[in-house]
């Protein structure tokens, strides 16, 4: 008798890889797009929506990326203190002054799932404003985004 059976990765079985990624001139919603599959590990065969199997990815030049149209001056963020009449509006353009790495972070965090293991996937994601990073060590592999 022939027995069909899904696989279903373990977090002990998850071999995670170091990724580098260059976001000059990139278009930051598809840019992060791919960045948010690759943290959740949809780029694997062995994928399991309920593990965190993704891999550790590493940005550079996080402040270069670019948005479509007039979205630097039009596109605004919006955050809630908690306290009564505490919400904050920020354009793009000022967000990218005070954060530069802000944009694409949040860009990617709201792709991921919306649930207790996105906290996780989401530290894997380190960002860097400029060329440089602390993750030499690792070795991380340059992956190149065709957008």
């Amino acid at each position: 008798m022939l027995s069909i059976k899904t696989y279903m990765a373990k977090p002990a079985d998850v071999v995670r890889q170091w990724h580098l990624v260059d976001a000059t001139d990139k278009s930051v919603g598809r840019l992060a797009a791919q960045i948010a599959r690759l943290l959740m590990g949809k780029h694997r065969p062995t994928y399991t929506p309920h593990v965190d199997s993704g891999d550790f990815v590493v940005v550079i030049n996080a402040e270069k990326v670019k948005f479509t149209g007039t979205k630097w001056k039009t596109k605004e963020y919006k955050r809630y203190t908690g306290y009564p009449g505490g919400l904050w509006h920020e354009k793009a353009e000022h967000l990218r002054d005070r954060k530069p790495t802000e944009i694409l972070k949040l860009a990617v965090r709201r792709m991921l799932p919306k649930n207790k293991l996105a906290f996780h996937m989401i530290t894997k994601l380190k960002l860097y404003a400029g060329p440089n990073h602390p993750h030499q060590a690792q070795n991380p592999q340059p992956l190149e985004i065709k957008l």
